[in-house]
C-alpha cells in the first residue's frame, strides 16, 4: 500500500503545486473559474497556500505517517468545500474538483492502510 499512496499522493502533490502555482500568478482561467463560484479574489492567496501546504504535507507524508494522514484530509476537505461552492454557485461544472475529491481521499485512504 505504500507504494500506491507514494504515487498517488506524490502526483497529487504535483497537481497541487501546479494549482497553487497557477493561482498565485492569477491565471486567466483559474481567475475566471473563481469568479464564476463567487469566490473573492482577496482569497486567492489563502487557497494557494493552503494547496501548497497540502502538496508539502502529502510529500512529507511519506517519512511521517501522521503528517501524511493530516495533509490528505485536508485536501479531501479542501475539495469538498470546492464541490459545495460549485453547487451553491448553481455551476455544475465541478468535475474537476469532484474528481480531485476522490483521488485526495484514495490517497488518505492508501496513508491510513501503508
Amino acid at each position: 500500500m505504500f507504494i500506491a499512496y507514494a504515487v498517488v499522493g506524490g502526483l497529487l502533490a504535483l497537481v497541487l503545486t501546479a494549482s497553487a502555482t497557477f493561482t498565485l500568478q492569477r491565471n486567466d482561467q483559474i481567475v475566471a473559474g473563481m469568479r464564476k463560484v463567487q469566490v473573492p479574489d482577496s482569497w486567492l492567496p489563502r487557497l494557494a497556500a493552503l494547496k501548497a501546504a497540502g502538496a508539502i504535507g502529502l510529500v512529507a507524508g511519506l517519512w511521517v505517517t501522521p503528517l501524511g494522514i493530516a495533509a490528505a484530509v485536508g485536501v479531501t476537505l479542501y475539495f469538498v468545500g470546492a464541490v459545495i461552492t460549485h453547487l451553491r454557485a448553481k455551476d455544475y461544472e465541478l468535475a474537476p474538483a469532484a474528481i480531485l475529491t476522490l483521488i485526495a481521499a484514495a490517497a488518505l485512504v492508501l496513508r491510513v492502510l501503508s
